[in-house]
């Protein structure tokens, strides 16, 4: 770890430290490098958050970072126009197809029914990725390791079964998602898609008008998805902007 850098906000500063480069998990041969600063639980530490997360920072437990790439730009913070959007007709067929699905918030604490799901989900989609080998132990501090607001929606059938869970942090502006996992088996729901719909809504009802997503990197297919929700604004040279929207 590099020395820290300083960042002026609400009222007071915020140190910044440098890490060393890592390999990209996302582009094969391009190395990685972050900054990273550490929220403490105070009064003023939703505002804090919700400043860095305008600023283009993401949050991992008690950290929060954001790409700092000597020679790459390709991860660009994105949100959702939460307001301004409006479902596609395939969105919209996701929806018809979740409509049976019974949606409850609870706190972020690790459960053995999340932690069984979660792992199939990784077992199925992402059996090479950065958290293939995660433990109990991992599962429990990425879910309540943290110092804000922050929920779980479960999603359940009728008959109560656990099929997804959407892990978000409340902002001043409206939700960021931190992770969703779900059922590899119910593919046809399109979970991961009805997961960002809910989040769009939940933000509308509260009057709140963005959903944060976190980085986009239009060259990684697993990142497609984010893409399909418009407006989406991604931060480029310290200005948020609407992407191009794609086609249905």
């Amino acid at each position: 770890m590099a020395g820290p850098d300083r960042l002026s906000g609400t009222q007071r500063i915020q140190p910044l430290h440098i890490l060393t480069e890592t390999p990209c998990p996302y582009l094969p041969g391009r190395m990685e490098r972050k900054v990273l600063t550490v929220l403490e639980p105070t009064a003023a530490t939703t505002e804090l958050y919700s400043e860095l997360s305008r600023a283009g920072f993401r949050r991992s437990q008690r950290y929060v970072y954001r790409p700092a790439c000597r020679n790459c730009d390709a991860c660009r913070p994105v949100r959702i126009d939460a307001l301004g959007f409006a479902p596609t007709r395939s969105q919209k067929r996701i929806m018809g197809r979740n409509r049976d699905l019974r949606t409850t918030l609870v706190l972020p604490a690790s459960t053995a029914e999340h932690f069984a799901l979660f792992r199939r989900y990784l077992d199925s989609r992402h059996d090479d990725g950065e958290m293939s080998g995660m433990t109990a132990s991992d599962y429990r501090n990425m879910v309540e390791d943290t110092p804000v607001n922050t929920q779980i929606a479960e999603f359940r059938t009728s008959g109560g079964k656990l099929l997804a869970c959407l892990l978000f942090d409340w902002l001043q502006d409206g939700p960021s998602l931190v992770y969703s996992f779900f059922e590899p088996d119910e593919e046809r729901r399109s979970l991961g898609t009805q997961a960002v719909l809910w989040a769009l809504s939940e933000a509308r009802t509260r009057h709140l008008p963005f959903v944060y997503l976190g980085y986009w990197i239009p060259e990684c297919r697993k990142m497609a998805y984010k893409d399909r929700f418009q407006p989406l604004q991604e931060l480029r040279g310290g200005q948020w902007r609407q992407t191009k929207p794609p086609r249905d």
